[in-house]
């Protein structure tokens, strides 16, 4: 059976007018909406094929039609037409866009209570770093008698840098030797991999010096936990219970229960952690998990910067507005993008003291530290 001109007018205003009224559509409806020159008859002969080719579904209490989720995916491909978002809605996202955020999880939590707010559906927020970060090389720059910096440049070029004071003074051969013992057994090697028994090897090669060796690996460590961190946040799950489909409590709670667990949602924005897709859109049966078999999602991903990628998305009944979601995920995307780009290009200008010693950082540093209050002792 061939999806014919007429079959797609009708699929399409099945669709629509079924995710604005939630109600069965039939026939009457359909010829007033598709503007269709046929009569009513044709149209349920047309609607009754659409049914035999699983593009359509009948419920047992209406005479109307749904679509199925082959529908649904059939209008998201072939039919949905690209929404252009009013002035007033993309005024909206720019005014709470601009809002003065700062940090990174602050900035995705917020961005997740837009999402939901903007659609009215339950949303989710995710980061996640590279699958292996290390250190690529480290550089001990000599700063006073008792104090040095050590810069470390990760494989994703991200540097960060920290001031370490000592109780004792250290001389620029020493530094030079440690610095070399560093980049000899110490790059390389992602955060899993600084194990106890390499720091036992380290000290038998530092002896006196393994302090000092201990110091800047800690600080090494901090810098992979942070870039490896993988933050996850949700928003708006009340909105299941807006809409009819979850008016079922048992449904609701399934749903309820698979959302409130971090790794359930890390594992739904797999399809595009690995790919190079901006958005996705999973309908129905196309959701690995049983628990979402009768529930979208929609998902769209940008780039963090420091090797760091992020997902937005929500997830609600299959009679979802897939157009109107899909231009307000994209959107709130781009921006999330060039947000983050931008605070990078602005963290890019080096200190003074960065610039006479010739380093830099890529981002503001929670771990550097200028002040004796926050400086570290070794021995």
């Amino acid at each position: 059976m061939e999806m014919t001109e007429r079959r797609r007018s009708i699929l399409r205003a099945v669709v629509e007018h079924y995710i604005e009224t939630a109600e069965p559509v039939g026939s009457k409806v359909i010829a007033y909406l598709a503007h269709l020159d046929c009569s009513s008859a044709t149209i349920r002969n047309e609607m009754a094929t659409l049914e035999k080719m699983g593009y359509l579904e009948q419920p047992h209490t209406s005479a109307g039609r749904i679509p199925s989720p082959l529908g649904y995916r059939f209008y998201v491909n072939e039919l949905m037409e690209e929404h252009k978002l009013s002035l007033q809605e993309t005024d909206r996202i720019n005014e709470a866009m601009h809002l003065k955020m700062r940090e990174l999880d602050r900035v995705i939590d917020q961005a997740g209570r837009l999402v939901s707010q903007f659609t009215n559906y339950p949303s989710f927020a995710l980061t996640a770093g590279r699958d292996r970060i290390f250190i690529d090389r480290y550089d001990l720059l000599m700063v006073s008698q008792n104090s040095f910096i050590v810069v470390a440049m990760t494989n994703t070029k991200v540097v960060k840098n920290k001031l370490i004071h000592l109780p004792s003074d250290i001389t620029e051969p020493q530094l030079q030797l440690l610095n070399a013992l560093l980049n000899t057994s110490f790059t390389g090697k992602s955060l899993q991999e600084l194990t106890p028994d390499l720091m036992h090897v380290a000290e038998k090669a530092a002896g006196s010096s393994f302090g000092l060796i201990s110091l800047v690996v800690s600080f090494a460590m901090e810098v992979l936990d942070d870039l490896e961190h993988s933050s996850i946040h949700t928003a708006g799950v009340n909105h299941l219970l807006d809409h009819p489909e979850y008016q079922d409590v048992d449904k609701a709670h399934k749903l309820l229960t698979y959302l409130s667990d971090d790794p359930n949602l890390a594992h739904l924005t797999e399809p595009l952690m690995g790919n190079d897709d901006s958005t996705k859109v999973l309908i129905g049966p196309e959701n690995v998990a049983e628990e979402l078999k009768d529930t979208s999602v929609v998902l769209a991903s940008y780039d963090i910067g420091d090797g760091m990628k992020g997902v937005i998305g929500v997830v609600g009944p299959t009679r979802m507005d897939y157009a109107k979601v899909t231009a307000k995920l994209s959107y709130l995307a781009d921006n999330l993008e060039k947000l983050f780009n931008g605070m990078a290009s602005n963290s890019l200008a080096p200190t003074s003291q960065q610039k006479a010693l010739g380093t830099s950082s890529s981002g503001s540093d929670k771990s550097n530290h200028t002040d004796d209050d926050s400086s570290n002792q070794g021995g």
